[in-house]
């Protein structure tokens, strides 16, 4: 059997990384994604062969629209000559239209109902949805999916991270610090969802930075952009990563972690790391962890200063537990990809 899997973000490639392996010992796999900082860097670290094909629109909804057009035009021939059975996405709306157009069955993941424009443009071509168990159906048949179409895992996403091995990336400015670190995630500023909304990190920073000047406060951004603003406005005054960063070698030093609500800070939860979300995009997953007590949720600057003073005095032990305990519940997805491969080659 052939299959296409197209991978778009980093999340991307640390979820499907295992599946990709296994399935490779039996299947011609090809991957696909397309040119996008992030993306091409921990490819490298991950030492996952991609094909990158065109790449990221950006911020404004026309480049969005031109770099999917040009993208969907040039891996169509790429696709017609590989000619797959099966494409495996995370909602990617360039392999949902050209797979639908040239008649190849196709199995979609998304835990993310809240990214409206990508769930529109995908879900309703998709021949199956895969799901996690906390997400009611509802979410993605309003985008025009039959409920039967739907399959769901009992697993969150970034367990299957978590649980995956750490590669080693580019840490040398953290390799020397003896000072605890507290890691800040930026939120995802170029997302369709995230168009209409301005959230406030930097003031998050400049209390964190002032308040805790005896630690290490460590930056990860996402986009060239959005690093070289913040490193315009800091300085010297916290660590910001120039590289991308394998994110289970980075949480395995953090003390505290501060993210806008995405994988990355299910990751921390997960992992047993004292968490704090800032709420950025809300989303069912992390509302989920929320009610579990495994991540702690606040958007005000002076609270937020407050709650990581008193997760640095917590028992880091019983957050260990919980999450050891959370994730003992959870399965693999793989199992339920098969499945579905089985019974629509069927």
């Amino acid at each position: 059997m052939k299959i296409w899997f197209d991978v778009l973000t980093p999340k991307q490639i640390l979820f499907f990384e295992p599946m990709i392996n296994k399935l490779g010992k039996k299947h011609r796999v090809v991957c696909t994604s397309r040119r996008y900082r992030e993306v091409s860097q921990l490819a490298k670290i991950r030492k996952m062969s991609l094909t990158f094909v065109g790449s990221h629109g950006g911020k404004e909804k026309f480049h969005k629209l031109k770099a999917s057009l040009s993208r969907m035009n040039e891996l169509t021939k790429i696709i017609i000559k590989f000619s797959p059975d099966i494409t495996v996405s995370f909602c990617s709306p360039e392999a949902a239209r050209i797979s639908y157009g040239l008649g190849i069955k196709h199995i979609a993941f998304s835990d993310s109902p809240h990214a409206e424009a990508v769930m529109r443009l995908t879900v309703p071509l998709v021949n199956r949805l895969l799901i996690p168990w906390i997400i009611p159906k509802k979410e993605f048949t309003k985008f025009g999916i039959p409920k039967s179409k739907i399959k769901q895992y009992r697993a969150i996403d970034a367990s299957i991270i978590v649980k995956g091995k750490a590669r080693n990336s580019t840490l040398s400015r953290l390799k020397n610090s003896k000072k605890r670190i507290l890691l800040i995630r930026t939120y995802e500023s170029q997302a369709s969802y995230a168009q209409d909304k301005e959230f406030q990190i930097i003031p998050i920073i400049q209390k964190i930075t002032y308040a805790f000047s005896d630690y290490n406060v460590v930056l990860l951004g996402r986009y060239s952009k959005q690093i070289k603003k913040l490193k315009n406005q800091f300085g010297k005054k916290i660590t910001i990563l120039n590289n991308v960063v394998d994110s289970n070698q980075v949480l395995s030093r953090t003390d505290v972690f501060i993210g806008s609500g995405g994988t990355m800070t299910a990751e921390a939860a997960l992992k047993g790391i004292p968490t704090i979300s800032y709420n950025a995009v809300p989303n069912l997953v992390e509302n989920y962890l929320v009610k579990k007590g495994l991540i702690n949720r606040e958007e005000s600057p002076n609270k937020i200063i407050q709650l990581i003073g008193k997760l640095l005095k917590s028992n880091k032990t019983k957050f260990k537990k919980k999450a050891k305990v959370e994730l003992s519940k959870m399965e693999d997805p793989y199992i339920k990809l098969l499945e579905t491969i089985q019974s629509i080659t069927e």
